[in-house]
C-alpha cells in the first residue's frame, strides 16, 4: 500500500515537472497594455537588454535593476548595451537589496509605493517566470496589475528540474502554514 502511494506520488511529481518544461512563460504580446513601470530580474542572459528595448518602446516608464550587484554602476551597462546611456541615466534605477526571487518583490514593492506606480511589467527568463510571477503576487499582494514579460532562452535539463524543485517546496510550504 505504502509503495503504491509512493508510486503516484512520484508519477505526480513527474507529470507536473512535464507539465512545468512545456508551459514556460512567454514574452508579452505586442497587445500588452503599456505599464507605469518594468522590473528586471538579474542572473539571465538577455534580460537587462530586453528591459531597456520595453524603455524605448515606451512600455514603460521607468525600470528597475533588482538584485544587481552593488558594484555595477549606470557606466558599466550602458559599456554592455550600446546606446543605452540616455535612458540608464534617465529612467533606470539600479537596486542591489534583493538576493533571491522573494526578495526581488519586497525590493520592487518598495520602489513601486516610493514612485507612486500602479502598473508593473515583470522581466525574467522564461524558466523563472513562474516562480517570480509567484512570489511577486504574493509579496505584493494585488496592489498593482502585472504583466508577465519573459525572455526566452534554452534552459538546460538541471535548470528546469531545479527552478521546478523550488516552485514545488515553496507551494508546499505555502500550503503546510495554512
Amino acid at each position: 500500500m505504502i509503495s503504491r502511494v509512493v508510486s503516484l506520488l512520484l508519477l505526480l511529481y513527474a507529470l507536473g515537472f512535464v507539465l512545468f518544461a512545456f508551459t514556460l512563460g512567454k514574452p508579452a504580446a505586442a497587445t500588452a497594455q503599456p505599464s507605469d513601470a518594468a522590473v528586471v530580474l538579474t542572473g539571465g542572459s538577455g534580460r537587462l537588454e530586453h528591459g531597456i528595448d520595453v524603455l524605448r518602446r515606451g512600455e514603460a516608464k521607468r525600470l528597475l535593476v533588482a538584485g544587481a550587484d552593488p558594484s555595477v554602476t549606470k557606466r558599466d551597462l550602458a559599456v554592455r548595451i550600446p546606446g543605452s546611456a540616455p535612458l540608464l541615466k534617465c529612467c533606470v534605477d539600479l537596486g542591489s537589496e534583493s538576493v533571491d526571487t522573494r526578495s526581488n518583490a519586497e525590493e520592487a514593492g518598495r520602489w513601486l509605493a516610493r514612485h507612486g506606480f500602479h502598473s508593473l511589467r515583470l522581466i525574467t527568463s522564461d524558466w523563472h517566470m513562474r516562480r517570480a510571477q509567484y512570489e511577486f503576487r504574493k509579496v505584493l499582494k494585488g496592489k498593482y496589475a502585472l504583466v508577465p514579460d519573459a525572455v526566452r532562452t534554452e534552459p538546460s535539463f538541471l535548470t528546469l528540474f531545479a527552478e521546478y524543485n523550488k516552485y514545488v517546496i515553496r507551494r508546499i510550504a505555502v500550503w503546510a502554514d495554512l
